[in-house]
């Protein structure tokens, strides 16, 4: 016994005890118990006013009325955005100022110079039937071998500017340029039939100063007959026909030569 008390003193000194060994055998046993100790129901009807993180709490319905804006306006039934109904929208020709009855009107009226012109369809500016007028009259001097459309078109705004510019002197009411631009274009319709009679034959000798002095004085007898009736320029028209004829004489001059 002795021996075993040197034996024990020989060993390293610590401050470890049998009591401790107690209290650590004690604490397992109380952890092996718990875990045997089966699982505490817990009462979920209780509100804890408490939620675990990622559970979505039930939202309340929504007691009010939702938002409805009043329209700040209401077409009535005779009244909507792009109007009650396509026929009462006028024609595309006549919202582009194109009328075939006027023209056809201002065409018998060149054709017949001793016709007596109405003045309300002539003081309006309609520019298809003289741009259409313009383009046959360097058609058919193409068709002789002459390209002068770039004459046709130069020459009739120069003349038309003159015009204007006399006509406004003259008149005492006074004439858009469209105007005056309309009626020369349409009185140029027999220049064009002395153009065709250069594809049959020439116009170089007598006979072709006879038909190109008169087709100028049928235009300029056209165009002057239709300012007095537009403008209400009475006793006037010798004076008006007189620069019309110089600028049909020019447009006769390409034609011949």
């Amino acid at each position: 016994m002795a021996g075993f008390d040197n034996l024990n003193a020989d060993f390293y000194q610590s401050s470890y005890s049998v009591d401790d060994q107690n209290q650590g055998s004690y604490a397992y046993n109380e952890g092996e118990d718990q875990a045997k100790t089966p699982y505490v129901q817990y009462d979920y009807s209780q509100n804890m006013g408490y939620a675990a993180p990622g559970m979505m709490q039930p939202q309340q319905p929504y007691s009010g009325q939702i938002f409805q804006p009043t329209p700040a306006f209401t077409p009535t039934a005779a009244q909507s955005m792009y109007g009650s109904s396509f026929d009462d929208e006028p024609p595309l020709l006549e919202e582009l100022g194109i009328n075939f009855d006027h023209i056809w009107q201002k065409t018998l009226t060149v054709l017949h110079p001793m016709k007596v012109a109405d003045g309300s369809i002539m003081n309006e500016t309609d520019l298809a039937g003289p741009m259409v007028f313009c383009l046959a009259f360097g058609a058919t001097l193409l068709l002789t071998g002459k390209i002068q459309f770039g004459y046709v078109y130069g020459i009739s705004a120069i003349g038309c500017m003159a015009m204007y510019c006399l006509l406004n002197l003259m008149s005492m009411t006074g004439v858009s340029f469209g105007c005056v631009a309309s009626v020369l274009g349409y009185c140029l319709l027999p220049m064009i039939l002395l153009s065709s009679f250069g594809v049959l034959f020439s116009l170089q000798g007598l006979m072709g100063i006879i038909i190109s002095a008169a087709i100028i004085g049928w235009c300029s007898q056209s165009a002057s007959k239709i300012f007095i009736s537009a403008l209400a320029m009475d006793g006037q028209q010798l004076l008006v026909a007189y620069p019309c004829a110089l600028l049909y004489g020019v447009f006769a001059l390409i034609s011949v030569f």
